[in-house]
């Protein structure tokens, strides 16, 4: 999807059809935290009133996710991440303002936890990363 706030309504249904069990970890890729909090109540929440920003405190308020791992830093690239997790991957980790992430960490890493993950959001953030290059990078992820 384009906008990363659209993972809003995909873990949604990812929790509806368990494939993502209630509580788990949340591996958030992105070079920004998306944490800011939503000016409505969870209940019920939108995904219309989500933004870029603030898309992940609803997801922990209603239970689908108890802790959240922030990546956007070479030490984030390089920790051990426990099963079971979702993997919420904003392709603008691979815009140039990030480029002190050596390029091979960051697909390797994400490679091997796609492969480990219980489900997997990918945003292509046409507003923070040129959307060619971004789909270079989704098809060198996905690559086998």
């Amino acid at each position: 999807f384009d906008n990363h706030n659209h993972a809003f309504s995909c873990w949604a249904a990812g929790v509806k059809v368990g494939a993502i069990a209630p509580g788990s970890t949340l591996v958030h890729v992105d070079q920004h935290k998306d944490t800011r909090e939503p000016d409505f109540s969870v209940e019920p929440c939108p995904n219309n009133l989500l933004n870029v920003g603030n898309f992940i405190p609803p997801a922990i308020k209603l239970g689908w996710f108890s802790y959240v791992v922030q990546v956007g830093s070479v030490d984030a690239f390089q920790q051990e991440i426990k099963a079971p997790f979702v993997l919420d991957i904003d392709l603008d980790i691979f815009a140039p303002i990030m480029d002190h992430i050596p390029e091979d960490v960051k697909i390797s890493c994400l490679r091997a936890w796609i492969a480990r993950s219980q489900f997997v959001t990918i945003a292509t953030s046409p507003f923070f990363i040129d959307q060619p290059k971004a789909l270079t990078f989704l098809a060198a992820l996905l690559e086998r």
